[in-house]
């Protein structure tokens, strides 16, 4: 279930892309469901088909695994949308493909970002809390905090050795 989070702030940034594109035609942004849905299906098939890769992505915030959801959801969408008697215009496919890229990545490239800084300002932290106390009274603790942190991020790297696990 952990990847429920991942789900949830995708479906959002994905009715947000509908209600964008709606407003920005003039359309009533209220029936952004009917822009939607071919989207947020596809999004679902997208997480499903990311969590059973072989060697996948582990996390479902990795970026790996959000460039997964982000093919599968805009070809999905589109094919969708088209089966349903909609129109998919190459302007609309372009700026869809873009859209959903930057939201769908963009929020777990952040997050990678705000991982490692997390991580290093730890490991900085570890090195001066030493300097200053040569014998932390809980050095085992923090020596096994910032091997985990270290270890989650190479959890995200797609080109580790943990993927295939």
């Amino acid at each position: 279930m952990r990847f429920v989070p991942a789900l949830v702030l995708d479906a959002v940034l994905v009715l947000v892309f509908a209600v964008i594109g709606r407003a920005s035609h003039d359309e009533d942004p209220g029936g952004f469901l009917l822009t939607a849905w071919p989207f947020i299906v596809a999004l679902l098939v997208g997480h499903f088909v990311a969590a059973l890769l072989p060697g996948r992505p582990r996390r479902p915030w990795s970026l790996a695994w959000g460039a997964v959801v982000w093919a599968v959801t805009v070809v999905g969408g589109m094919l969708l949308r088209v089966a349903s008697g909609d129109t998919a215009q190459i302007a609309f496919i372009i700026v869809a493909t873009l859209v959903l890229g930057v939201f769908l990545i963009g929020w777990r490239a952040v997050a990678a970002l705000l991982r490692r800084r997390a991580t290093r300002a730890h490991d900085a932290g570890d090195t001066d809390e030493r300097a200053h106390d040569p014998i932390p009274a809980d050095a085992d603790a923090a020596e096994g905090i910032a091997a985990e942190e270290s270890s989650q991020t190479r959890d995200d790297d797609p080109d580790s050795d943990q993927h295939s696990r």
